[in-house]
C-alpha cells in the first residue's frame, strides 16, 4: 500500500500572511525525500490553499505521482488539461465547508462527472472519483469509466462509539472488495491518523491512502521529514 501525501494546509499557512512561507513545494520534496509516492493537493475554486503556480512547479519538479484533486468547475478542468497530472481525483466542493464533508453526489452529478472523465481521459491522465464506501455509487463510477474510486474514510475517522467505528470499517472493507471485483483501482482517504490507520491497512484491496492534516499537524513538533517517514514506516511494517 502507497502513502500519498495531502500538503494543502502548509499552503493554508502560507496564504494566512500572504507571503511566501512555508513553501508547499519544499515540503512536497521533503515528503518525497521521506518516502512518500505521491503528492496531493486540491486546487480549490476560491484557492484558499494550493494555486495555480504551486500545481506548475509541482508538476515540474516532484519525482513521484502528482494527484491532483478538484472539482468539475470548468475553469479548475481547464487549469488541470494544461498542467496534465498523473491522476485527477474529482471532489466535492462547496465554498463553505472548512474540508471536504464527504463523497461526490454521483448520481445527481453522473452526466458531468462523465463529460469530465472523457475530456481527461483523451489525454491519457486516469481519474479517481472520491465517494462514500457504498455498492451504487462504485456501480455508477465504473458506468462512467473511472479508472479510480478513493473511498471517504472520515465517518469511520469520526466516529467515537467502537461499535459505530467497527460498522463504518466493515462499509469500506466490503466497498473495497467490491470495488476491485469490478477491476477498479481502490484508494482511501479523509480524517486519517498514525492511531487510526491500523484498521484500514489490513484491507488488502485499498491501494493507496491520501494522509495529509494529521502529517502536517505531527509536524508542527517533529518536522516534516520524521512526520512523514514515522507514517511511511507504519505502512512498511504493515
Amino acid at each position: 500500500m502507497k502513502l500519498s501525501v495531502n500538503i494543502d494546509h502548509i499552503a493554508t499557512l502560507r496564504n494566512i500572511r500572504g507571503g511566501n512561507e512555508p513553501d508547499p513545494i519544499t515540503v512536497a520534496h521533503i515528503a518525497e525525500l521521506a518516502g512518500a509516492e505521491g503528492i496531493v493537493c486540491h486546487l480549490r475554486e476560491d484557492r484558499r490553499h494550493i494555486n495555480e503556480e504551486d500545481v506548475k512547479l509541482l508538476r515540474k519538479t516532484i519525482k513521484t505521482k502528482l494527484d491532483l484533486e478538484m472539482s468539475t468547475n470548468d475553469e479548475i478542468v481547464k487549469i488541470a488539461k494544461t498542467i496534465i497530472p498523473d491522476l485527477v481525483t474529482i471532489v466535492p466542493e462547496k465554498r463553505e465547508e472548512l474540508t471536504t464533508e464527504g463523497g461526490l453526489d454521483i448520481k445527481k452529478n453522473k452526466r458531468k462527472i462523465q463529460n469530465v472523465i472523457s475530456q481527461f481521459h483523451d489525454l491519457g491522465i486516469n481519474v479517481s472519483l472520491f465517494i462514500e464506501p457504498n455498492k451504487n455509487d462504485i456501480e455508477i463510477a465504473k458506468s462512467i469509466f473511472a479508472d479510480e474510486v478513493e473511498l471517504h474514510t472520515g465517518n469511520y475517522a469520526n466516529v467515537k462509539k467502537e461499535s459505530k467505528q467497527i460498522m463504518e470499517l466493515q462499509k469500506i472493507q466490503v466497498a473495497a472488495s467490491y470495488a476491485k471485483s469490478l477491476d477498479l483501482k481502490v484508494n482511501a482517504g479523509h480524517g486519517l491518523n498514525y492511531i487510526n490507520i491500523f484498521p484500514i491497512l489490513e484491507i488488502k484491496e485499498i491501494k493507496e491512502m491520501s494522509i495529509g492534516h494529521s502529517i502536517i499537524s505531527r509536524a508542527q513538533f517533529v518536522g516534516i521529514f520524521e512526520a512523514v517517514k514515522e507514517m511511511v514506516n507504519i505502512f512498511r511494517k504493515t
